[in-house]
């Protein structure tokens, strides 16, 4: 190499020994002259500085320094120019290289050409190609967004045809292969200290490009990157393992740094937000890591505000320094900017990543399904030709004729509408049995979700059901009363979906044909009608009829549990748990049930098949399903241990206290005295009981009724036993979890068994004639279910019972929750009772809520001192309390009423007949709320595990670092 030319080579090296043989061979190849040689090593431990030391041994001019690990590339640049001042070299040119890129022998040569044909230029960069591919384009000058995106102008993938290879101006250049005159990059201060590994380049050329230097891009020059940092293959001390945040933190900082004044407030908001729409963005694509580091970097960038000033002021003074009065040329700048429009294109580019995500998703599935297919037909022969010939007609004719031509459509259109004729009572609010009103509004269920305090009664720490937060999420775009409408009309066709979804899998699994379409529709009818004819849709308990909508998806992603793939098996385990929160939070008992089934399964698994189930991706995934409820219902179940309202954890929700089950009530699918007549559950388990005689699906016919007994045996606990409750009568837990569970099995199994009737051909004809009748009376079941539910002898949703509180009262206590309405029931010889109404009365989600407070003994000695005698001092305390009125609820005991017209502080009001009502003076003033900051804590892990395990569960967006 000639000591003559007028360009130093700067290498900058950390941990490269990987690539630095070959960048070293590059480099002595280069056809142009080079004056002199600093390498810059930066505390590698893999022999680096030792293979530069021996590679430039016999270079003249060249330098190897030695710096900490902890040394940022400006910092390591800074070092190469003072090497070079103290051996007195002054060359025209520094050319910046990084130890894992690679270049052209012609590269050097090719950037000198430019630079004499282009004097005006001060940086030049190469054509970046990717290595060790070579063919594939990295960059061709760089330029950023509005929204900190490194935009190259490259389509995804690209490979190099030429078709870029005009030398043109960019706002900058990578340093890895740039040319840059040593004076510019002093006068320009160098680069900024703090973007230590990432951006440093394009803040250099925005700068450059504000004071009116000139960047150019060399295409005829190659240089080959294989971009060890960005693609994480290396980690720094600089980087670590969060590459990401680095990386977003120097894109903000230099937007924020360089952006003109009058656009930085703009442009501080914008980039708040489009940082929260990444992190969500990112969620969506199962990227946590990188959505966190998102969140990092936009707070470690936006708390040290002061960074940025300084930034600016220094960039303020460049600009000063070079072009005077005349500020930055800022028409210079912002045609080198990327267009406005590009972060939109970005952003619909990354939604049809996310449909073709799932689109793939689904075809790998599909793909699976029939390679499954195809192995059982090699094993067991094709399938009946009818079946074929059926599916092809269908599939050739048109939409409406195959509607109208298709038994099985008709009658799923028949069932939709009759079943939407049996929910026509939602229409203008529901409520009635154990369904209470709907609250006015959706913020009173997020207060009761947030707040550990409740001002029903005279005050409650109970905390609100588990159902609440749904409830309040779900209810924001319909309000409560239009919500719970929704639920209990929905839930059935919604149900009916999701049985024919599971169903339909299920059958695919077990025969290479699957289950034909009319048992499909019998068994999503059937499974549609059990809550409906169990009373559970008239006796207003929503829980059970929204959980059995929910169960039919649960067992459906439960089947993933059964995939070959570990990934998809956890993310089946992620998605059961989820579902099986939302169930529990409806139909509390069905964790429990759940749980014991389980068990049970995996111990009967591993006695079977240990080999497989020692496998952790295996049983892993169904036992995490069942701690994902306890994480996500955590401020629900939690606090109720802690406040004695265990109960909570094994009642239905809803208003208490309801008939209780008995257990052939059980069997035959009825909630106590409601249902259908008695007769039409018995051909279910019948139905079951005969699957068992076709040989070809007994198997998993067995693992039906495996199923059916545990959890009839799990049920018997729950339905001999009863919980008292405060100013209820004894409740018995809730069993409607195992009627769902039960008869979810025994229409599994039915199905199954179902599939064999193909052979029917095969039988002798006494059996043949057995199973048409019996076909007979499946037929007849669901029908008799649909006919009754519809309106012709069903159980409609009865009214909710009347008020005792005068309308004025209600109002009153309507617009302040502190004027309640004190009501006294009952006589002093036969024993008082007492509840408070406030607000708008008992709503949806607060009825749990009272019935699990504990009686409060003081406020029961306070209500005895002022029924069986005038006491003045009980009054002033009802009213410390937030008690306005007092009305005694018909027939009023002439006793009570008495005294209570004798006691000082007590006002007559107006009342209806029968009753007898008094105003407390003076008028409450406030309730006093006693919060908790653990109640917080408890919120923050359930707002932060439900996006998160929301994000396991979904399917994952390929995303490769380098796109």
């Amino acid at each position: 190499m000639s000591q003559q030319a007028e360009v130093a080579v700067l290498l900058v090296s950390h941990d490269g020994a990987s690539w630095l043989t070959a960048v070293l061979a590059g480099l002595k190849a280069q056809t142009a002259p080079v004056g002199s040689v600093v390498a810059v090593d930066t505390g590698s431990r893999d022999g680096s500085p030792d293979l530069i030391e021996n590679a430039l041994a016999g270079v003249p001019a060249a330098t190897v320094r030695r710096v900490p690990a902890s040394t940022s590339f400006p910092q390591a640049v800074s070092e190469g120019l003072a090497a070079l001042a103290q051996a007195g070299h002054e060359p025209e040119w520094l050319w910046i290289l990084h130890d894992d890129a690679n270049p052209a022998p012609d590269a050097l040569a090719h950037l000198l050409a430019a630079s004499a044909a282009h004097p005006e230029a001060d940086i030049l960069g190469p054509k970046l190609r990717e290595w060790p591919s070579l063919r594939r384009l990295l960059e061709l000058g760089v330029t950023i967004s509005g929204t900190g995106r490194r935009e190259t102008g490259l389509e995804r993938g690209e490979y190099d045809q030429g078709q870029h290879d005009d030398v043109r101006e960019v706002l900058a250049v990578n340093t890895a292969g740039m040319l840059i005159r040593r004076r510019a990059l002093e006068e320009l201060g160098g680069f900024d200290e703090e973007l230590p590994m990432f951006g440093n380049d394009l803040d250099l050329g925005w700068r450059a490009a504000a004071t009116g230097r000139t960047a150019l891009i060399v295409p005829q020059a190659v240089v080959f990157h294989a971009e060890a940092a960005h693609r994480g293959v290396r980690r720094t001390p600089l980087t670590g393992r969060h590459t990401h945040f680095q990386e977003r933190r120097a894109a903000l900082f230099l937007l924020l740094a360089n952006s003109p004044r009058a656009a930085l407030p703009f442009q501080v908001v914008r980039l708040a937000l489009g940082s929260v729409l990444r992190v969500l963005g990112l969620l969506c694509a199962r990227a946590v890591g990188e959505a966190l580091d998102e969140l990092a970097a936009l707070i470690s960038v936006y708390r040290h505000p002061g960074k940025v000033r300084a930034a600016r002021r220094s960039r303020a003074a460049l600009v000063a320094a070079t072009r005077g009065d005349a500020g930055p040329d800022r028409e210079r700048v912002r045609r080198l900017l990327a267009p406005w429009w590009l972060p939109y294109r970005h952003g619909l580019d990354f939604f049809g990543d996310l449909v073709a995500a799932a689109t793939n998703q689904a075809a790998d599935v599909a793909d699976r399904r029939r390679a499954a297919a195809a192995e059982r037909e090699a094993l067991e022969g094709p399938p009946p030709a009818r079946h074929r010939d059926e599916d092809e007609e269908f599939a050739e004719s048109g939409l409406v004729v195959r509607f109208f031509t298709s038994p099985v459509a008709v009658g799923m259109a028949v069932t939709v509408i009759a079943l939407l004729i049996g929910v026509r009572d939602v229409l203008g609010g529901v409520a009635g049995g154990a369904l209470s009103p709907a609250p006015s509004g959706v913020g009173e269920w997020w207060g009761l979700h947030l707040r550990s305090w409740h001002e029903t009664g005279f005050g409650s720490q109970v905390p609100a059901p588990a159902y609440v937060l749904f409830l309040a999420i779900a209810g924001i775009p319909f309000g409560p009363s239009l919500l719970m409408s929704l639920l209990m009309a929905l839930a059935a066709p919604f149900g009916l979906w999701g049985a024919w979804r599971f169903l339909r899998v299920l059958g695919r699994l077990v025969t290479p044909y699957g289950a034909p379409r009319w048992l499909l529709m019998w068994g999503s009818v059937m499974w549609a009608l059990v809550p409906l004819v169990a009373g559970a849709w008239g006796g207003g308990r929503w829980g059970v009829v929204v959980a059995a909508a929910i169960l039919p998806w649960l067992a459906h992603a439960a089947l993933g549990f059964a995939d070959p793939d570990p990934a998809h098996r956890w993310r089946a385990g992620w998605r059961v748990g989820l579902a099986l929160a939302l169930t529990t939070a409806v139909a509390p008992s069905s964790w429990l049930l759940v749980v014991v089934l389980v068990g049970v399964l995996l111990a009967c698994a591993a006695r079977l098949v240990p080999g497989e189930v020692r496998d952790r991706s295996v049983w892993a995934p169904p036992v995490a399903a069942l701690a994902v409820p306890l994480l996500v219902l955590v401020p629900w179940w939690l606090p109720a241990l802690l406040e004695g309202a265990f109960a909570a954890t094994v009642l239905d929700i809803g208003r208490w206290p309801t008939a209780a089950t008995s257990g052939w009530d059980l069997l035959l699918g009825r909630l106590g005295d409601l249902g259908a007549p008695w007769w039409v559950g018995i051909v279910l388990p019948v139905l079951a009981v005969l699957a068992l005689v076709p040989r070809a699906t007994r198997i998993p016919v067995l693992v039906c009724w495996l199923v059916a007994a545990v959890t009839a045996a799990a049920a018997v606990p729950l339905a001999v036993m009863s919980i008292d409750l405060p100013g209820v009568a004894s409740q018995q837990p809730g069993v409607s979890s195992a009627l769902l569970l039960l008869h979810a099995a025994w229409i599994t199994a039915a199905v199954l068994g179902g599939l064999s009737l193909r052979h029917l051909g095969d039988l002798p004809k006494p059996l043949q004639a057995g199973l048409a009748v019996t076909g007979v009376a499946a037929v007849t079941a669901p029908l008799v279910g649909l006919v009754w539910f519809a309106g012709w002898g069903g159980e409609r949703l009865t009214d909710p019972p009347e008020s005792d509180v005068p309308v004025y009262m209600a109002q009153r206590a309507e617009r302040a929750p502190e004027d309640g309405v004190l009501v006294l029931r009952g006589s002093v010889a036969e024993g008082l009772r007492y509840d408070v109404h406030r607000g708008d009365g008992p709503t949806v989600g607060e009825d749990e809520i009272a019935a699990l407070t504990p009686e409060d003994p003081e406020i029961t000695e306070v209500i005895r001192s002022l029924v069986t005698a005038p006491d003045s001092e009980a009054v002033a305390e009802l009213s410390d309390r937030g008690i306005l009125y007092i009305v005694q609820a018909a027939p009023a005991d002439g006793a009570v009423s008495a005294n209570l017209d004798a006691t000082s502080g007590l006002v007559q009001a107006s009342s209806e007949r029968g009753t007898r009502s008094w105003q407390v003076t003076p008028e409450p003033q406030s309730l006093q709320e006693d919060g908790s900051w653990s109640r917080w804590i408890l919120l923050l892990v359930q707002a932060i595990s439900i996006p998160v395990l929301a994000v396991l569960s979904l399917p994952p967006l390929r995303r490769s670092r380098d796109e």
